[in-house]
């Protein structure tokens, strides 16, 4: 049965490599299912009922990868995704969740319909690689930033908007304490660094009695406050139409990347182009669907696969693996409410037990710096403008927009509209109208 769904002997794999290859990346991307319901739980949303979401939409869409696409590719919550969510669309919009729930399942919905026509892949083109390797690196700051804030390292400053927390106080030295922990094993390539760096962070934040043990298993917490409270006709509202875009924007460049930088690690790739690619890009695209209906953001192809590529997965036979270690996680609550718990600290609440990961995930995020032509200045000024808005306004269409909007005009200066895609010039259009519009 496993041959003939999974084709173990095509793709010279064993039962054996293909368990270690999916607990392997379980491990590297459980990091999660800690940090996800605390970033959800800042919109407002039950922080135990996001965590079940987590989990039962992370292992069904990590099983449609795994019988659609047969690829070791599991499926999670999106970092970046996430906090655009929280921060810009809910908090930052005045969006109620369940709209912004709606605005997921929209996207998700048009990333399967558009399929048809092959609109995804044409997206895709359109846009300057220099461009996209900045949106990642200009999300990854973003991310860091909210890490450095949660940690207490980065703090509000009258006059100066911001600066240094005090380093002796103890959230600070448990995010820092985490940070080298995760350091050490990443440079030591330990599997599930960012784990570990995090129950170290716990039992230093346990030592300080910033943290308190509430036990270790327990039955799953009710799903019924997110299940299906989505509200997509909200998402229809005029001012939610470019929320759907960006999370669909997102969602298809993650996507995409990760599924080809996974692929070749794997030996995956014929000829430069990656076999069933329209059945991954479903498998995802029905894994955000699904996600939206249970009550999280964007879950999306994760790069952290890679770990058990490394491992010896080659087939969807180790997606089955880390689905059913989401699905042995869901009785381990107790612990991830431990870990996500806040901690006051005059009138901010830090995380510092997880904090560490987002600063760390930023940086290796940063890495894709190196993909951006620095010398042509109709590319280097739009990336730049991406990379350094996004943290700044904790906002990601904000930096989309000003890398789309200066490219253009850059182009048009140099008499080389050409070079860019009409239909770039056209997002470039509508986005400085949305900002003329907004003005008046």
């Amino acid at each position: 049965m496993l041959e003939r769904f999974f084709h173990l002997q095509d793709n010279g794999t064993t039962v054996r490599r293909e368990a270690a290859g999916g607990v392997a990346t379980f491990l590297t991307l459980s990091y999660i299912l800690f940090v996800q319901p605390v970033v959800m739980a800042a919109a407002g949303m039950d922080q135990g009922a996001v965590f079940t979401a987590v989990v039962v939409g992370s292992a069904l869409a990590t099983l449609y990868m795994a019988f659609i696409a047969n690829y070791p590719v599991a499926i999670a919550p999106a970092m970046g995704h996430n906090f655009f969510f929280t921060y810009a669309v809910v908090l930052g919009m005045g969006t109620p969740w369940p709209v912004a729930l709606g605005a997921v399942a929209v996207a998700g919905t048009a990333f399967v319909i558009l399929s048809k026509w092959g609109f995804r892949e044409k997206i895709i083109t359109i846009v300057p690689d220099p461009i996209k390797h900045a949106i990642a690196v200009g999300i990854g700051l973003l991310i860091c930033m909210i890490g450095l804030q949660w940690g207490g390292i980065v703090v509000s400053k009258p006059g100066t908007l911001m600066g240094f927390g005090d380093l002796h106080s103890p959230p600070v030295l448990v995010t820092l304490i985490g940070l080298l922990v995760m350091g050490v094993l990443t440079v030591r390539k330990a599997r599930g660094a960012i784990l570990f760096g995090i129950l170290a962070s716990t039992a230093a934040a346990a030592a300080f009695g910033l943290v308190k043990y509430q036990g270790i298993a327990a039955l799953p917490p009710s799903i019924a406050p997110t299940l299906f409270k989505l509200d997509i006709a909200g998402a229809f509202q005029v001012k939610h139409i470019e929320v759907i875009f960006v999370f669909f924007f997102l969602a298809l460049f993650d996507t995409i990347g990760t599924l080809i930088g996974v692929s070749q690690q794997a030996g995956l790739m014929r000829n430069g182009k990656l076999p069933r690619a329209e059945k991954a890009l479903l498998a995802d695209a029905l894994g955000t669907v699904t996600g939206a209906a249970l009550g999280t953001s964007t879950l999306t192809a994760y790069v952290e696969s890679a770990a058990g590529v490394a491992e010896g997965a080659r087939t969807g036979l180790a997606n089955v693996f880390t689905a059913a270690c989401f699905l042995l996680s869901l009785f381990f609550f107790p612990v991830v409410s431990m870990v996500g718990a806040g901690v006051p600290v005059g009138e901010a609440v830090y995380h510092p037990t997880v904090a560490a990961a987002l600063i760390l995930v930023g940086s290796l995020m940063f890495q894709l710096t190196r993909g951006i032509d620095w010398s042509d200045p109709a590319l280097a000024l739009p990336a730049f403008l991406a990379i350094i808005i996004m943290p700044v306004t904790l906002s990601i269409t904000e930096g989309i927009a000003f890398a789309f909007i200066a490219h253009s005009l850059l182009r048009l200066a140099q008499g080389r509209t050409r070079e860019a895609h009409w239909l770039f010039h056209l997002f470039s259009l509508l986005f400085l109208l949305r900002y003329i519009f907004i003005t008046l």
